[in-house]
């Protein structure tokens, strides 16, 4: 055996697998189909502007052990998530606060928002929300479900919204304050220089194989080493033999700008059903639209992100969490369970969808374990 791990997968669990192990002196190598290190956090340098090609990721976490590790890898800049709705041309801020509520229906004070809030939700007449329609509605009332929430989460889904579950919507912010920080994290924040130098910087001297199809040349691959960390989707690991499993897709559409401001804010969501996009990402104001250098930029990048039912082939985004997959899900980790020698881990290899900070604590529990 010339290694004690094979990792499957570039990406930040296998990133943080990779870097403890060679830290405790393990012999690793890290291969990724991609050509490419970083996973979905992947960020590309475009005019000056690092674009962050697989979506917006926003690093936050309540996690100290989790931020005092990713720490020592990147220095974080102090952005903070604050998007906007667009309604036809409406703007509304997100998450749901003061200003939406006045806005939304000119109300001044915390007690007059409460209590048209309550006033619709007892006109909707819902006890105990069974669906995400139900559940949205008895949260911020009829209006602000109407118009910021039903078009979007459909386009999201691709399913109208009193067929999904009411859990997905059950953490929506709320507040009755004029806070507009998306996130209920103490730690926040994009790393400077992009992602992918912050990947880098994990990887250090571990050798990284790219363009490299695990499933094509398993058995080669598997001699390699004693251990195999994978992180590429379980279904696909065992040829789909129970089924395959459901994801949603995201497609984007990336357009250099030669302008310096498209829209004056990092993420815009258009909550309409008639816009096809679900929002457009401006990536510059990520990083306060300079440069490293600190200098303005006369250019910008921005994103459509259009969502889809995936297909083989396409990304895989999210796990669609219902009971069907959630069953079919269990029988695959069962057999998971029988594999000796490789560890399954991050969002496809355990089916689960992962904030950035909970794939990097559950890594870091897993390699407490292994290593």
């Amino acid at each position: 055996m010339k290694y004690d791990y094979l990792v499957v997968g570039a990406g930040l669990y296998g990133a943080v697998f990779a870097q403890q192990a060679a830290e405790k002196g393990k012999k690793v190598l890290v291969i990724d189909k991609r050509p490419n290190v970083a996973g979905n956090v992947y960020t590309k340098k475009q005019e000056g502007i690092n674009v962050h090609q697989y979506g917006a990721h926003i690093f936050h976490t309540n996690n100290q052990k989790v931020w005092q590790y990713i720490t020592r890898f990147a220095e974080f800049n102090r952005f903070t998530n604050s998007p906007v709705a667009n309604y036809k041309g409406e703007l509304y801020s997100l998450p749901f606060n003061m200003y939406t509520f006045n806005k939304m229906w000119g109300v001044v004070t915390p007690e007059e928002a409460a209590k048209k809030i309550e006033e619709q939700r007892r006109m909707a007449g819902i006890a105990n929300p069974s669906n995400l329609e139900e559940q949205a509605i008895s949260l911020v009332g009829t209006d602000i479900y109407e118009k910021l929430i039903k078009g979007y989460t459909q386009k999201q889904w691709g399913r109208p919204c009193h067929e999904l579950p009411a859990f997905i919507i059950k953490r929506l912010p709320v507040r009755l304050t004029f806070d507009n920080n998306y996130f209920n994290a103490l730690y926040q924040g994009i790393p400077m220089g992009g992602y992918t130098k912050m990947v880098e910087n994990m990887l250090g001297d571990t050798e990284v194989r790219l363009e490299v199809d695990y499933l094509e040349e398993k058995d080669e691959l598997d001699r390699l080493a004693d251990r195999v960390i994978y992180t590429g989707a379980i279904d696909a690991y065992f040829g789909y033999r129970l089924g395959t499993l459901a994801y949603r897709s995201v497609r984007f559409e990336t357009e250099v700008l030669n302008q310096p401001n498209y829209q004056g804010n990092a993420a815009v969501n258009y909550t309409d059903s008639e816009t096809p996009y679900t929002r457009i990402i401006e990536h510059k104001w990520f990083e306060f639209g300079k440069d490293e250098e600190g200098n303005d930029l006369p250019k910008t990048v921005i994103s459509r992100e259009y969502s889809s039912e995936w297909k083989r082939g396409d990304e895989p985004y999210y796990p669609v969490n219902d009971e069907k997959n959630g069953k079919l899900y269990s029988e695959y980790k069962a057999l998971a369970d029988k594999e000796e020698k490789v560890i399954f881990g991050g969002r496809l290899g355990e089916y689960r969808y992962y904030d950035m900070d909970a794939v990097i604590a559950s890594a870091l529990e897993m390699c407490g374990r292994e290593l």
